[in-house]
């Protein structure tokens, strides 16, 4: 069973009508309305899934030298290469490229996370959860209607940054899921998966 994609126009409008929903109301978000829990894991999915491209053999060093070469081009970075024993790793940031030894060969993950769409999401839930307390702190101490005007700027300001980071990840998800298939592509068409000369 797959699961629901939306696009970006129904993310907007999803926001939208969660914006609009909180600044009208003067009651708590209704039990329909999304959980704490809900919300974080939403914040906590601003990564894609790592792909993975499995190798028959070791690569050179001359062939990963073309893979780091191909890794800039492709996400127009310049990178931080770094070696350990025969792990093998080029990272941009939250960008990376890990060749990995196995038993049959080598093994190239591609990773990453948008970490500003992540910080904006994480502002979001936390001015949310302010604004939670806020109300809350007035409702029990009885001046319910003072805390309406500082509850709704704080809760339209806490929807609109996590708005504003997850409207961003389907276009970068997107772009960074094509990056990364295109470095499978060229690793499983290019000369780097012929055996080594010799």
């Amino acid at each position: 069973m797959t699961e629901r994609r939306y696009s970006e126009d129904e993310v907007a409008a999803i926001f939208r009508k969660a914006a609009e929903d909180e600044t009208t109301t003067s009651r708590p978000v209704a039990s329909e309305g999304m959980t704490l829990r809900e919300l974080q894991g939403i914040g906590q999915e601003v990564g894609i899934a790592p792909a993975l491209v499995e190798l028959g053999r070791r690569l050179t060093d001359e062939e990963w030298d073309q893979l780091v070469v191909a890794l800039r081009e492709t996400f127009n970075a310049r990178g931080q290469v770094s070696v350990q024993g025969s792990l093998r790793q080029w990272t941009n940031g939250n960008l990376q490229a890990l060749l990995e030894p196995t038993p049959t060969g080598d093994r190239l993950r591609l990773r990453t996370t948008n970490g500003n769409a992540s910080a904006l999401m994480r502002i979001g839930i936390a001015t949310l959860v302010a604004a939670g307390a806020v109300l809350f702190a007035r409702w029990t101490g009885g001046s319910l209607a003072q805390a309406l005007p500082g509850f709704t700027i704080l809760a339209a300001t806490g929807i609109g940054a996590f708005a504003a980071g997850a409207l961003r990840l389907p276009g970068w998800a997107r772009l960074r899921a094509r990056q990364m298939e295109g470095i499978g592509a060229q690793l499983s068409t290019t000369t780097l998966l012929e055996p080594p000369a010799g």
